[in-house]
C-alpha cells in the first residue's frame, strides 16, 4: 500500500536492546491532503532511517504495511514504511512516458476549419 503527503513531524529517534541485537526507530507523521486532511504517525526502522534522511516539509511516497498485535488482551497498530521515496526523486510516476521519446505535439480541431469529408 501506498501513501502520499507532506512530513509535519519528525520523533525523535528510539533505541534499544532485543533478543537479536540493538534496534532503532523513527516515527513520523504525514499528513495526506484531501478535503478532510489526515495525519498518520508511520515509522522507519533500522538502516531506513537513513536511508530516507527525511526533513520536515518533505513531500514524500511511503510504501507501507500495516500490522496489529495483540498484548494484553489489547491490540497495537503500527504504519510501518519499508520504502519512503521523496517527491522528484527518480522512479517516481508523476510524469510516465513508456518510450522515454517526446510526446507529439497535440492537434486540435475547431468548427471554422473546412471540412474535407464527403458525408
Amino acid at each position: 500500500m501506498e501513501v502520499s503527503g507532506t512530513v509535519i513531524s519528525l520523533l525523535p529517534e528510539v533505541t534499544g536492546q532485543g533478543k537479536n541485537g540493538m534496534w532503532r526507530k523513527q516515527e513520523f507523521i504525514l499528513e495526506i491532503p484531501s478535503q478532510y486532511p489526515k495525519k498518520v504517525c508511520i515509522s522507519l526502522w533500522g538502516d531506513k532511517i537513513d536511508q530516507a534522511n527525511l526533513q520536515v516539509n518533505d513531500s514524500v511516497t511511503a510504501s507501507i504495511d500495516v500490522e496489529s498485535r495483540e498484548y494484553n488482551s489489547r491490540w497495537y497498530t503500527e504504519v510501518r514504511a519499508w520504502k519512503v521515496e521523496k517527491a522528484g526523486a527518480s522512479g517516481g510516476n508523476a510524469s510516465y512516458n513508456a518510450g522515454g521519446a517526446p510526446l507529439p505535439p497535440v492537434t486540435t480541431f475547431t468548427e471554422d476549419e473546412s471540412d474535407d469529408l464527403p458525408f
